[in-house]
């Protein structure tokens, strides 16, 4: 059976890096944290990841919200804070199936009623081009949907109870990213939660630092990238080339020093 994560890119992702992944992520867990350090950093990245979906509450007043309690209208704070929560919950808890279902319950608190959330879609799935709405791309069909997303799991399983370097976690965690937004296994929030999982799967295997990585603000500095990475594979899930992937898979080692 033809995997969905594969290391058939690794020694090319590999070879195409300009940055040590275990130099970068060694400066990370040494840096002096504060104690307010994981909400601030934790703030930044949901709502980095929020503004890739179009959110409007501008990153520094979500910051704000989070860490000096400052109110704003509940339509600009609560899907946001609902992908808060759902943060909070995966520091907490083992990266599994049955708890990632519990994340997507929180994500999808005011996205979905309430029989959609955590389950997997029961229609068909299109997702659109971030700036213009046209069609970008036709997600897993239906007829086969929950098929991928249990393999996926049992490849994410697999990878979780195996020894891995620190540069193969950083790709596999990115390719386990790229593999979720293809599925498209959600009604809605697939976006938000393919990035906790990316980070999660991060944090599951390097620890608790893995949180502070940038992720989510990098792909929302450079969003348009980000989008464009992504088609690059092909508009039809039967048909995506995962040859064309490594700019995507690239992107989370560049996270590691764009702020630098």
């Amino acid at each position: 059976m033809e995997k969905l994560i594969t290391n058939e890119y690794f020694k090319t992702w590999k070879s195409m890096l300009d940055i040590d992944i275990s130099a970068e992520f060694d400066a990370i867990q040494k840096k002096e944290l504060e104690p307010h350090s994981f909400t601030f950093y934790t703030s930044v990245s949901v709502m980095s990841s929020s503004k890739i979906e179009g959110e409007q509450l501008e990153l520094d007043s979500y910051v704000k919200h989070k860490m000096l309690n400052i109110e704003y209208l509940p339509e600009l704070t609560q899907k946001p804070n609902d992908l808060y929560n759902a943060y909070l919950f995966a520091k907490d808890n083992k990266l599994n199936q049955q708890n990632f279902f519990e994340a997507h319950k929180l994500i999808a608190a005011h996205l979905l009623p309430e029989k959609q959330r955590g389950a997997i879609r029961t229609s068909e799935m299109l997702v659109m081009e971030h700036k213009t709405g046209r069609i970008q791309y036709e997600a897993c069909p239906l007829s086969i949907v929950k098929k991928q997303y249990g393999l996926l799991w049992d490849e994410i399983d697999n990878l979780l109870n195996t020894d891995l370097p620190v540069d193969q976690i950083f790709y596999y965690a990115a390719y386990i990213h790229l593999v979720f937004v293809n599925i498209h296994p959600f009604g809605d929030g697939n976006g938000r939660i393919s990035r906790l999982l990316e980070k999660w799967f991060l944090a599951q295997k390097l620890g608790e630092r893995a949180w502070y990585v940038q992720s989510e603000k990098f792909y929302y500095k450079n969003v348009d990238a980000y989008y464009k990475n992504l088609a690059r594979l092909g508009m039809f899930y039967e048909e995506l080339n995962y040859e064309k992937s490594l700019p995507f898979l690239l992107m989370l080692p560049q996270s590691l020093i764009f702020e630098k």
